[in-house]
């Protein structure tokens, strides 16, 4: 039974207050913790250790505050003390000071970690975290060409390619993409090292021989962790039965790996895309052809594929694969190259709809409808249904998720869409293109940090990529406005390596190219026009390059020099726009062209007729791009105040690719309002409200 006075000695002792205040001290200490482990990228270990020291604490604090009094003399424990001596108390109002300024301090951090994101969890690192390796996990390496024929490459490819996908089907397994694996040899040398990269516990290896109507394949799966070899298999068949031997290899792999098929899945690994041969061997032309044009934007590249994959419809105009990946093809041309007229979309949404009428459950339709979608007319959320569904078709399809992550980015979704790239990263590890754009929602954050160390680990996949060359250069002059260090970074990419894709644009370093664009910023204007003294080899490339010229001198203020490609430019993009009068490209060329012809009234009314089509609202990156170059444009018309305005607020959103504090201190762009004064106070970032550093 408690003493009568127990409560009153509790009192007297100080333990109540010693109760509250440890309380209160506790919670900040733990906050404080919580914000300080992801800033400085410690362990998530220290939080919780902080959390169970200050638990176990609490009952010690109070022994001790029951135990021991401090007094005048120094401490003492409370037993020496007489009952009626008095024990010095806290004053009440000292007391109330300490809890509510402590309370003060833990609910600002508290609020801090919320108010910081939506971003909160793009504080970690930008390159894949480490994972452990599921067993249910494999990769399926090059398959050997073993043809008399070295051309037969392809169908060895292909082959590759018809038990990846079969195998992407199964929602039990972890799949990598293709993208992934291409880094390897057939038969790499260190599969441990193979298995700790790709994050998978097998691998499948194989070689194809092909004779006239026949095949003879070989596949042998290996523990890619131990090294260890598993089972393997021969096969010797007509080329019309291939398709039996990718649905029995892939049956195989399950049913060692002990991955479990729902009926649907089942169906899948079973059937075959087409029953024409000939037609089969066509679409893996197609097919072979095709990866080549997405590594090098050729246009060319992208005619051939589609020419194969025309013969192979030509044959069956049933294989709704090959139909849908021809629209696919079309619409990446349409993307990376130049842009399809309205008659040509309407023939690719034409065969995407024949595709979807023909299979609808197939994974390959759904992806060509979203790429019409998204590509063809920026309308995200009929895309974001075709992604999504393509992914419930086929939970292992890198692409789908992919271009999820990508549409949530340019909705404005940046925490998802980070969050979904992060998840494809782990499918298709070795990706250089997609770790790139990983890095690039950092450099769009303005998380400088984080963009160059994911730039960094995409340029060490593959120094030739150039989202990951680009976001390294940018995140060096947008974060610290180091010029010398972009250009040493710059000597390090192939000199013939264009840096800036064609699916950005609006802004005057989006038409210059981002390798002249360097050049530009370190005031180097000559080099920067070298940089455009290459072979024509279309009209697009022709209207490119005399608009670039055309600016760099607007922006060297040597407009005279100018009037000649000025005019010939103007004459080539308005015949273009009177085709095209949404082409938002063309428009951002034309600008800078009439500027240079001092008609800077039309060169505000087409920046701005740009920037109305696509908003920031509608689109977070093009939208973003459209109101930097009406920016820059009014900067050079003495629309002062308007530009000064429009910066304000692109420091205050995710623009770190195009504006930022340190960029603004450089950027010769600039320059006929650096003396303003609205834009030297945008310089000390007083006024901003956003990520604006």
């Amino acid at each position: 039974m408690i003493p009568r006075n127990f409560f009153a000695e509790l009192k007297r002792r100080n333990v109540y207050k010693v109760a509250v205040a440890y309380a209160v001290v506790g919670w900040l200490v733990v906050q404080v913790t919580a914000t300080i482990v992801p800033t400085f990228r410690l362990s998530d270990e220290l939080t919780a250790a902080v959390v169970v020291l200050t638990v176990i604490g609490f009952p010690i604090a109070l022994v001790i505050a029951w135990a021991f009094e401090m007094t005048p003399e120094g401490m003492k424990r409370t037993a020496d003390l007489s009952p009626d001596e008095a024990i010095p108390q806290w004053s009440r109002r000292k007391f109330a000071a300490f809890i509510g300024g402590t309370a003060i301090i833990s609910a600002a951090l508290l609020a801090y970690q919320f108010a910081r994101p939506k971003f909160a969890s793009l504080t970690q690192p930008a390159e894949i975290p480490s994972v452990s390796i599921p067993q249910k996990s494999i990769a399926v390496l090059q398959f050997e060409n073993l043809s008399d024929d070295k051309g037969a490459a392809y169908f060895a490819d292909g082959i590759q390619d018809g038990i990846l996908t079969k195998l992407a089907s199964i929602a039990d397994l972890k799949v990598i993409s293709r993208t992934s694996t291409a880094k390897y040899k057939s038969k790499p040398e260190e599969l441990k090292t193979v298995s700790q990269q790709l994050g998978v516990a097998h691998v499948l290896e194989g070689a194809v021989q092909k004779a006239a109507d026949k095949v003879h394949i070989n596949v042998q799966l290996l523990d890619a962790r131990a090294d260890s070899h598993l089972w393997a298999k021969s096969y010797d068949r007509e080329i019309k039965d291939v398709f039996a031997v990718e649905s029995e290899v892939a049956q195989e792999i399950a049913d060692y790996l002990q991955a479990k098929l729902s009926p649907t899945e089942a169906n899948t690994l079973a059937t075959a895309p087409t029953q024409d041969a000939a037609a089969y061997d066509l679409f893996l032309k197609g097919e072979f052809e095709a990866r080549l044009a997405n590594s090098s934007l050729r246009p060319e590249s992208f005619d051939r594929a589609t020419a194969w994959y025309q013969q192979a419809i030509a044959r069956d105009p049933n294989f709704a694969v090959a139909i849908a990946r021809f629209a696919e093809c079309r619409m990446l041309r349409h993307w990376f190259v130049e842009n399809l007229s309205d008659s040509e979309l309407v023939d690719v949404r034409r065969m995407a709809d024949r595709a979807l009428t023909l299979a609808p459950n197939l994974t390959e339709t759904r992806i060509a409808l979203g790429m019409f979608y998204y590509l063809g007319f920026l309308q995200y959320d009929q895309a974001l249904a075709e992604f999504t569904r393509a992914i419930q078709l086929q939970p292992n399809n890198a692409q789908a998720l992919e271009y999820l992550g990508y549409l949530h980015r340019r909705q404005g979704k940046w925490q998802v869409s980070v969050e979904e790239l992060r998840k494809v990263l782990e499918q298709d590890p070795r990706n250089a293109s997609l770790a790139g754009n990983f890095a690039s929602a950092y450099l769009h954050l303005r998380m400088w940090n984080e963009a160059e160390r994911g730039a960094r680990h995409s340029t060490s996949i593959d120094p030739y990529e150039i989202i990951g060359m680009r976001v390294l250069l940018l995140a060096i002059l947008n974060g610290r406005g180091d010029i010398d260090e972009a250009q040493r970074v710059l000597a390090t990419s192939p000199s013939n390596t264009k840096l800036t894709p064609t699916s950005i644009f609006g802004s005057v370093a989006a038409e210059v190219g981002d390798r002249a664009y360097v050049f530009v910023i370190a005031r180097k204007f000559d080099d920067a026009l070298k940089v455009w003294e290459r072979p024509r080899t279309s009209a697009v490339d022709e209207r490119r390059e005399i608009s670039a010229r055309v600016a760099i001198r607007v922006l060297a203020r040597k407009v005279g020099d100018a009037q000649a490609d000025a005019e010939n430019a103007r004459q080539l993009l308005e015949e273009r726009l009177r085709a095209r009068p949404n082409e938002i490209q063309t428009m951002t060329e034309l600008s800078w062209v009439y500027l240079a012809l001092n008609r800077k009234v039309d060169a505000v009314k087409v920046s701005r007729r740009a920037a109305e089509l696509v908003t920031p609202e509608k689109d977070a990156l093009i939208g973003v791009y459209n109101l930097t170059g009406l920016a820059e444009i009014e900067a050079h018309t003495g629309d002062t105040a308007d530009a000064v305005a429009i910066l304000r607020q692109l420091l205050s959103i995710p623009a770190g690719d195009t504006v930022s504090i340190a960029r603004l201190k450089i950027d010769p762009v600039w320059d006929p309002i650096r003396n303003d004064p609205g834009f030297q106070k945008l310089l000390t970032g007083s006024e901003l409200v956003g990520p604006g550093k």
